[in-house]
């Protein structure tokens, strides 16, 4: 197990599955696997012409594109490090992931992204843009550099090398780097593929960013190796308008989506249906807490198992997932049984809880990340007791399913009672009138933390603070009915669609009193 890279899994799949469709982009052209591999190591040889060495950092920067995928991978085949950052990100954000990357070369689309291009000017960074004109086409680099194919024929990639460099999303502070190996990645792919038996018969749909683990890992990586499809939408990201079209069109078997994607999709099937739903093998959820009334709504309009799993970026995504229906009941409210890796809950002492027992989730196995680039500190309170410590407080139940009861730090501690919010959103959202809905703490002079929410309706209905605190009485007990309910259109989200209760609370609090702003965390 120990000599598996990511790009022996894909060289695999290309030579057992040659002339199955790899990659499509909607509507304009499919890559078999053999010519996806072929304009990868052609890419990979223009890198190496660029003055790409092995440990270099490679940044990217992209929509969901070809180039994306390509130009990924071909880092990956230098031996390099792939930095893939979010398109939208400002200069200064750009300024900040490319210097702490310790960036050689920013990678654009050929329409350029000016914030970028201003930071990378800024750090004397070089940037190229990357195109592919059509699937009978190579790569094209701005800086036009000769192609060797000879000089990645001899690279051999090594389940060491660090493959891939991101940042956490942080809940309480700034970003941590967070380098993961060819093993790594290919320990997680191999995972995901186990779990939900992909195959070469398998299609879906990619909706989230592929510069985050979640879209990468789970709905491209581990359908390529697997000899399965992806298909990219024209647009370069999630529209649900196209997002059925090209389910059908694409012959999809699955998808993978975080909650607040769900929740979109299926409000648009109750206002405008399609005439016909794709048949799927399951449905997936992760990222975020899915709240069992809307694994429920899922499952009745679409007609396939919804499965909630639990990953993170330090364990190159997947650590948990429910399993497929032929092995084992899915359960609403639990992210699963582990896979491929171990998992304990921990008290403060690190001594392994019984079931029932709520403790901190702690991992260990070949997908998990060696430690957090130059930060001691960090490394220091993740790695104890031989284990990986999550953040995130859970139980296993009697069957050796894990249920979150949410991140240490955003648990409420009201008065000495700890609140789990997400037990408070599952009420919420269990509403028939409620679209979305985010519980959060906020300071408070009497109990050190009061619990607030925020609640958007759904389309058409009028809904009140009232109606919202009546509801809550009925269903919570009382110190877990919050104090204060802000309806409202929208909640601040991150790029993958994630709700960071912390940001939540500032927005809302800010609304409320400019003076009285919290600052939150270290």
């Amino acid at each position: 197990m120990e000599t598996v890279t990511l790009t022996g899994l894909l060289h695999k799949a290309a030579a057992e599955f040659p002339t199955r469709r790899a990659l499509s982009v909607s509507g304009k052209f499919d890559l078999t696997h053999a010519q996806l591999q072929h304009i990868i190591d052609h890419a990979a040889s223009l890198l190496i012409a660029s003055g790409i060495h092995p440990g270099d950092v490679v940044a990217l920067t992209f929509p969901n594109t070809v180039e994306l995928v390509i130009m990924f991978l071909a880092v990956i085949r230098c031996r390099a490090t792939a930095a893939p950052l979010n398109s939208a990100y400002t200069a200064e954000e750009f300024e900040f992931y490319l210097s702490d990357s310790e960036s050689k070369l920013l990678l654009i689309p050929a329409e350029g992204i000016k914030p970028a291009e201003a930071a990378a000017s800024k750090l004397n960074i070089p940037f190229v843009s990357a195109a592919l004109q059509d699937e009978n086409s190579k790569i094209t680099l701005s800086s036009n550099p000769e192609s060797n194919i000879d000089s990645v024929n001899q690279l051999v990639n090594d389940p060491a090398d660090v493959s891939l460099f991101l940042h956490t999303s942080g809940t309480t502070s700034r970003p941590k780097g967070v380098p993961l190996t060819q093993l790594n990645l290919g320990t997680s792919v191999l995972n995901i593929k186990s779990v939900y038996e992909l195959t070469e018969s398998d299609s879906t749909v990619i909706v989230l960013p592929l510069f985050h683990v979640h879209g990468l890992l789970a709905g491209l990586l581990s359908s390529l190796v697997s000899g399965a499809a992806v298909t990219l939408p024209a647009a370069g990201r999630f529209s649900a308008s196209t997002f059925w079209t090209d389910m059908i069109k694409y012959n999809a078997t699955w998808y993978t989506a975080v909650p607040t994607i769900h929740q979109i999709i299926l409000d648009r099937h109750e206002s405008k249906p399609e005439p016909e739903y794709p048949e799927l093998r399951f449905i997936r959820s992760c990222s975020a807490s899915l709240a069992p009334s809307i694994l429920e709504r899922l499952e009745a309009a679409f007609g396939a198992p919804v499965l909630e799993a639990y990953a993170m970026t330090e364990a190159s995504h997947l650590m948990a997932s429910n399993p497929l229906p032929n092995n084992g009941r899915h359960k609403a409210g639990s992210v699963g049984k582990p896979v491929g890796q171990e998992m304990a809950i921990l008290n403060e002492q690190g001594e392994i809880q019984p079931p029932n027992a709520n403790g901190e989730v702690c991992i260990r196995g070949l997908n998990v990340t060696k430690g957090y680039k130059n930060n001691p500190e960090a490394n220091k309170s993740a790695f104890q007791f031989g284990w990986f410590h999550t953040g995130d407080v859970g139980f296993f139940d009697s069957d050796g399913y894990l249920h979150l009861v949410g991140r240490i730090k955003e648990l409420i501690n009201r008065g000495g009672e700890k609140i789990s919010p997400i037990e408070v959103d599952a009420v919420l959202l269990a509403h028939p009138d409620v679209a979305q809905a985010v519980a959060f703490g906020v300071p408070d002079e009497k109990y050190g933390e009061e619990i607030n929410c925020a609640v958007i309706p759904r389309e058409g209905v009028s809904l009140d603070e009232a109606e919202i605190t009546k509801y809550c009485k009925r269903n919570l007990a009382s110190f877990k009915v919050p104090k204060e309910v802000f309806i409202t259109d929208s909640v601040p989200k991150t790029a993958t669609g994630k709700i960071q209760r912390r940001i939540v609370a500032e927005h809302f609090l800010a609304q409320m009193s400019a003076a009285k702003v919290p600052k939150f965390g270290a």
